[in-house]
């Protein structure tokens, strides 16, 4: 299987990592992150405001798909900017699990970063200082083909209809796609930051581009910083049982009843965390810089241990 990591001018700052996902993934699967170079001293309005920012990233994935949160200080280079994005078909619960998987990764990855990203399979986490939100990138971040496989012209042209499928405008704004024909399906995410016609233009380049890099691959993936496709033949690749389901259902009353459940816990935990973290906000100068950063880490690392099906590196 071949894998290419390009740096990406919206991360052009940005130490990238990319470590192999297994054929089999969940939600919580690490894809790819990146952390600016650039740090901010500890215990500084910067820090504060990170911590906030993270904070309010994961008590909003509890009831959104997306949201950004933009935290401004007297100071432009301590103003702060962010957003997540879980993967249109995941429920309330799932989208929160994964976004404070990615916020608990991020503290380990990123630690005094004045900017990270981090894309995991289910949600996409971003912040940084330099404003990102509803700016266009359709800068190349990831790319992934599987193995060549004999297609017949007709498989070909079934597997080459899916994507145009997904790179083709319906007149109303979809940034969640999915497809299939015979044994090939396909899915595509934009960021809703972009407007319709930015995340049109996104999934456009990102559906000519990855059959141009993939040809006869048996599956490929496809991320630039604002959207991303991916395509896969039965039996090639799959995205795990929590990742994407290709066709429409409706909720038994057995899963809306273990949805509320879930939320339950989670509204719960965040409360608790957000609580800790406003606390420890107090207590900085009684404790010192070093105690409140570590226990505010720790916070987060044990909301994403209590309730993520265990973040996967």
């Amino acid at each position: 299987m071949s894998k290419t990591l390009t740096m990406a001018p919206l991360i052009s700052l940005l130490t990238i990592t990319l470590l192999t996902t297994p054929a089999i993934s969940s939600v919580d699967s690490f894809v790819y992150g990146g952390c600016s170079q650039i740090k901010y001293t500890p215990g500084s309005p910067y820090e504060s405001n990170v911590n906030s920012l993270l904070t309010s990233l994961v008590n909003s994935a509890t009831f959104n798909v997306y949201n950004n949160f933009t935290i401004k200080s007297p100071t432009s280079q301590d103003t702060l900017y962010g957003l997540f994005q879980c993967r249109g078909d995941l429920s309330n619960g799932d989208c929160a699990s994964c976004v404070a998987c990615a916020v608990s990764q991020l503290g380990t990855l990123c630690l005094d970063s004045s900017g990270g990203a981090l894309q995991l399979d289910g949600c996409f986490v971003k912040y940084d200082n330099t404003t990102f939100l509803g700016v266009e990138d359709k800068t190349e971040v990831l790319k992934k083909c599987g193995p060549l496989i004999a297609y017949d012209s007709d498989e070909l042209n079934r597997r080459d209809g899916v994507l145009d499928y997904l790179g083709t405008s319906e007149g109303s704004y979809k940034p969640f796609r999915v497809g299939g024909s015979g044994d090939v399906s396909a899915m595509a995410q934009c960021v809703q930051d972009l407007s319709a016609s930015e995340c049109q233009d996104c999934l456009s380049e990102v559906v000519g581009r990855l059959k141009t890099y993939c040809g006869a691959a048996a599956s490929g993936d496809l991320y630039l910083a604002k959207c991303y496709v991916r395509f896969s033949k039965a039996g090639a690749h799959s995205y795990g049982g929590n990742a994407v389901d290709y066709h429409d259902h409706d909720d038994d009353d057995d899963d809306d009843d273990e949805v509320q459940k879930t939320l339950a816990i989670l509204v719960g935990l965040i409360a608790a965390v957000a609580l800790l973290i406003l606390l420890l906000t107090f207590l900085r100068k009684a404790w010192g810089h070093g105690e409140c950063k570590l226990l505010v880490y720790l916070s987060l690392h044990i909301y994403s241990s209590l309730y993520c099906d265990p973040c996967t590196w």
